[in-house]
């Protein structure tokens, strides 16, 4: 079990002008960020457009990419991906908004112990080291039509009539990726080999997450990090960056930088895809670096399987030579184990199976 910390206040209008941080945002020398600038991650380009309009060459290539991507790290990009720049820029400006706000304001939403929902500042009720230089905002999304006003509701409720006008761009914005996410999901079942309508039903009425990202100036860029070396948990992952960098994925024993591309969206491969696909997709490590003068923000959409989907890997991808890997599992065991019991890292699947089969032992001894 992790190391527990009284609780401990993050306010960044203080700590992003102070010259010294506390130690607890003080990552180890082997996970500080790199002296040097990191090499650019070679990321292929998913044209949607084209593989949207059918034409077999453009479905062939988008498949072909994606394939060779999720093989070695799982990142990819998405670009004419009929999303309104508008929408993405009014999710942006309601993001500042809500990030410049005094600290008892944004704790309106304050995030409670154990929960994957609500604001954070340094998840201290966690971990009691090695905290992300960041603050948070994580609301839930269900594509199921009775919760069709899931997001803007979390924010009338929560925050109040103030941001009744976010909350509606964030739902429209959750729908926009939504929709996103089960276009890729036809791409990747196309790669896999079992057809483009497998894991698009797979996700259909999903349960994900929506999370908006602000990492303040650091006077210490070169001893803190926005977010630490972790592999997502979920199951795809939609990023938009603003135009500040920070965004890294460790690929080949070393770090690489993704560069800001307002036009696109960064698309990466989670733990339970991972699983899905019986491993033959790859999640991978990557981290966010902070930097000592502008702030940068980003918004990423964890696509999650409703509650009560089993995940397991479709038969045509077990066979002789590549027998299964994980067991049958369902996201919310998953989410409560990374919530509660582990800090998500590159060997969270490794360990929830452990922790899996400990729970199973003990109620076969029990």
């Amino acid at each position: 079990m992790p190391s527990q910390l009284k609780s401990f206040s993050f306010d960044a209008s203080i700590l992003q002008h102070q010259s010294n941080i506390p130690p607890q945002f003080i990552w180890p020398d082997h996970e500080k960020p790199c002296t040097e600038p990191p090499p650019r991650l070679d990321m292929p380009p998913i044209e949607l457009g084209g593989f949207l309009s059918g034409d077999p060459e453009s479905v062939a290539n988008a498949a072909r990419l994606v394939d060779q991507a999720c093989r070695k790290h799982g990142f990819f990009l998405v670009v004419n991906h009929g999303i309104d720049m508008k929408l993405i820029e009014e999710a942006h400006r309601g993001t500042n908004y809500f990030f410049g706000m005094p600290l008892e304001e944004k704790e309106r939403a304050l995030r409670k112990p154990g929960d994957h929902c609500g604001y954070a500042s340094s998840f201290t009720n966690r971990f009691s080291s090695k905290l992300p230089w960041k603050e948070t905002l994580s609301f839930r999304y269900s594509a199921e039509s009775r919760f069709s006003d899931i997001v803007g509701r979390y924010f009338l409720d929560v925050m109040g009539e103030d941001y009744a006008a976010f909350g509606r761009v964030c739902q429209e914005y959750c729908e926009a990726m939504n929709s996103l996410s089960l276009n890729v999901m036809e791409i990747l079942g196309i790669s896999l080999g079992v057809g483009p309508s497998y894991f698009r039903e797979f996700f259909q009425g999903n349960d994900s997450i929506m999370r908006l990202n602000y990492y303040p100036p650091c006077q210490k860029p070169d001893l803190a990090l926005g977010t630490g070396p972790h592999c997502d948990p979920t199951s795809l992952t939609i990023l938009h960056q603003d135009h500040v960098g920070g965004l890294e994925v460790f690929v080949d024993d070393k770090w690489h930088s993704i560069t800001p591309n307002p036009q696109a969206f960064v698309v990466n491969i989670g733990d339970t895809f991972m699983a899905l696909s019986n491993g033959i997709y790859k999640g991978c490590l990557h981290r966010a670096v902070v930097n000592s003068t502008t702030p940068r923000k980003s918004l990423a959409f964890f696509l999650c399987p409703r509650m009560d989907k089993i995940v397991t890997p479709p038969k045509e991808l077990v066979c002789e030579g590549n027998p299964r890997i994980y067991p049958d599992f369902t996201w919310p065991a998953l989410l409560e184990f990374t919530q509660k019991h582990y800090r998500s890292d590159m060997k969270t699947l490794e360990a929830f199976v452990n922790w899996l089969r400990q729970k199973k032992h003990l109620q076969v001894e029990g």
